[in-house]
């Protein structure tokens, strides 16, 4: 396990690279890529999953997108939804000419919002060999504007575009928790669940930070990450889901699956919650058992 930085946009990138045990192989390793959950560092799920599959034979590497964790880029705390998916290509390129790394095999996992990333970048850069997305959020922007009723969505829009005009004219920057379990204080993602793992120890991370920034909340619904299903082509998917979800919808999960023009695969696996699959063993192990085998047969 050692540092990786890289840059992207000039952004100095900070990660953890990770080799298996064992003699080099010639070509180097087959290696994966990670991005994970909203608000998320490099030592929580990312670094979790990357630990076992680099155990499972796979180089790896979690790092911090940029204005989060130990990586540069302002302002800090903001989902930059263009800035995430650049990250991901300076990632891969990275990779390709690191002397452990197959530049030939290289696929992409992504866990939570993750996987909507993960989905989008992969279907764009046919770089990548293979991609898993496990409790996957497929944002859509059409979808959420159904489910949220057009005049409340563009009524967010708005906020959103006054938010942004302060923002400007004052150089402030408006922040909201990322997660919070009193109904008083506004959170990005708010209620018990999520608090339950960021605001616990389940969760320690000296560079992770309660906040958000308020315009996370345009980034996440005007960005179109289900679209990736429709662009995918040759490039093998899989789906891993809970069949319960609060947060990153089955039902999301199904489209994205059926949506998918080339070879993809879909495991349900019996959850209680959404962030079973972040911790959890007794979800983390199939999700990661079944992401090595399509892994290791599709790149």
């Amino acid at each position: 396990m050692t540092p990786f930085t890289f840059h992207s946009d000039g952004l100095a990138l900070e990660g953890t690279l990770r080799v298996p045990d064992g003699p080099a192989q010639e070509t180097g390793w087959p290696t994966v890529v990670l991005t994970g959950p909203l608000s998320g560092v490099k030592e929580q799920v990312v670094g979790l999953y990357a630990e076992k599959l680099t155990a499972a034979g796979f180089a790896t590497l979690a790092f911090d997108h940029r204005n989060f964790g130990a990586s540069e880029g302002e302002p800090r705390q903001h989902e930059n939804s263009a800035g995430k998916l650049a990250d991901l290509r300076d990632a891969v390129s990275a990779l390709a000419i690191h002397p452990a790394v197959d530049e030939n095999r290289i696929g992409a996992v992504g866990i939570c919002l993750g996987g909507g990333y993960a989905l989008r970048f992969a279907a764009f850069d046919p770089r990548i060999k293979a991609v898993a997305c496990i409790a996957g959020g497929y944002n859509d922007p059409a979808a959420m504007r159904a489910a949220m009723g057009a005049d409340a969505y563009r009524a967010q829009l708005l906020q959103a575009a006054g938010t942004a005009a302060e923002q400007y004219s004052t150089g402030r920057i408006d922040y909201l928790a990322a997660v919070s379990d009193d109904e008083d204080v506004p959170a990005v993602m708010a209620g018990p669940e999520p608090f339950a793992y960021y605001g616990t120890e389940r969760s320690k991370a000296d560079t992770w930070v309660n906040r958000l920034t308020a315009l996370t909340v345009r980034e996440l619904i005007t960005v179109d990450l289900a679209i990736g299903a429709d662009f995918l082509g040759p490039t093998p998917l899989l789906v891993v889901h809970g069949t319960t979800d609060a947060y990153c919808s089955p039902e999301g999960a199904q489209t994205v699956f059926e949506r998918a023009k080339g070879p993809a695969q879909i495991l349900w696996l019996d959850t209680t919650n959404h962030i079973d699959l972040y911790d959890g063993p007794k979800y983390v192990e199939p999700a990661v058992e079944r992401t090595v085998e399509f892994l290791m047969s599709s790149m």
